[in-house]
């Protein structure tokens, strides 16, 4: 859940540097940019410095998007390098606050899986899964980890299979039934010299790397450009090219809706949808050497606000307000069947 790094055999000192300056050249998207030059930091084990990343976005006067995952972050980096105390006062603080967004909960929940406090990590899920998925009929995208980590940490507690744990069973999309991969005696069969169960072993090990790969092939959403009224009649106004791209408003917005279903009806996972604004539009065509009246350049644009982190999940969550800006609530308004 921690922000997306780059591969293996990088700089990660001199990576997370250049995400310093980028941010200082985009402070509006300084709060993402520096969350992945924390993690940076961290995997080139300088974790005091990670910790001062993080320090910076939290007294930072810019309010954050979203300051519960900055705060689950710093816990999870302060516990591995000492600062138990600390960590578990922080974590304490986002458990109560009861964010809507399940990226804290699985950070802070793992953090403390990660230290063998599997009674506290157990009971963090929980109250994850309670606040966020009760009442919904289809679990969103980024609520899956929520119940997966919960079945792993409830598998080694041995406790008993419940309505959640069900629910995460039959999200798992891999061969290996969660069971298996949460087996907490699979360890020992490492050491086997049992043909049959060093096999066995390999077939779930090589399920998990096709999870593992599945979540790394799509860090960020695949997102849909929406226009706002007033910036899609600034934009055809200046670009009439795109008129055709976009012949009204309401029209727009119900492309959106429409392509957002049949994705989703493919089986596409973690959809969401990027809001773009003019000069920001213009300033994508420029660094691309294009005319901001090339509509093969829409796409790319919303990958690249997804990317830098801009993207709003749907479908919102049951009672949340519609995506297009009505004001209204999404069952109400582009929800309806």
């Amino acid at each position: 859940m921690r922000p997306d790094t780059s591969a293996e055999y990088v700089d990660h000192n001199a990576e997370a540097a250049r995400l310093e300056r980028t941010a200082g050249l985009y402070p509006e998207d300084a709060e993402h940019l520096l969350l992945q030059a924390a993690a940076h930091l961290e995997l080139a084990d300088d974790r005091p410095r990670a910790t001062a990343f993080y320090d910076r976005l939290l007294s930072s006067a810019t309010p954050l998007e979203n300051p519960f995952l900055v705060r689950a972050l710093k816990a999870a980096n302060l516990w591995e390098y000492g600062h138990e105390a600390e960590a578990k006062a922080i974590i304490e603080g986002v458990r109560a606050a009861s964010p809507r967004d399940p990226a804290p909960w699985v950070i802070v929940a793992e953090s403390l899986e990660s230290h063998d406090e599997l009674e506290a990590a157990q009971q963090t899920f929980t109250e994850a899964a309670t606040h966020l998925l009760t009442d919904v009929p289809e679990p969103p995208y980024a609520t899956h980890p929520v119940l997966f980590g919960r079945h792993r940490v409830r598998r080694m507690l041995g406790l008993p299979h419940d309505n959640w744990d069900s629910l995460a069973d039959t999200l798992h999309s891999s061969p290996v039934s969660l069971d298996e991969l949460h087996d907490p005696k699979r360890v020992w069969s490492l050491g086997s010299d049992n043909p049959a169960e060093l096999e066995a072993e390999i077939s779930r090990l090589r399920a998990e790397l096709g999870t593992y790969r599945e979540a790394l092939s799509r860090p960020f959403p695949v997102a849909v450009l929406h226009w706002p009224t007033s910036e899609l009649s600034e934009l055809v106004t200046a670009y009439p090219t795109l008129a055709e791209e976009y012949p009204s408003h309401e029209e727009h917005l119900a492309t959106i809706e429409g392509s957002l279903r049949e994705l989703a009806a493919s089986g596409t996972p973690n959809l969401g949808i990027v809001t773009g604004t003019v000069p920001s539009y213009e300033a994508f065509a420029a660094s691309e050497g294009a005319s901001p009246g090339d509509a093969s350049l829409l796409p790319q644009y919303a990958t690249t606000l997804a990317a830098r982190g801009r993207a709003e999940a749907w479908p919102p969550e049951r009672g949340a307000s519609c995506w297009c800006g009505s004001g209204r609530v999404y069952e109400g308004c582009h929800g309806t069947e």
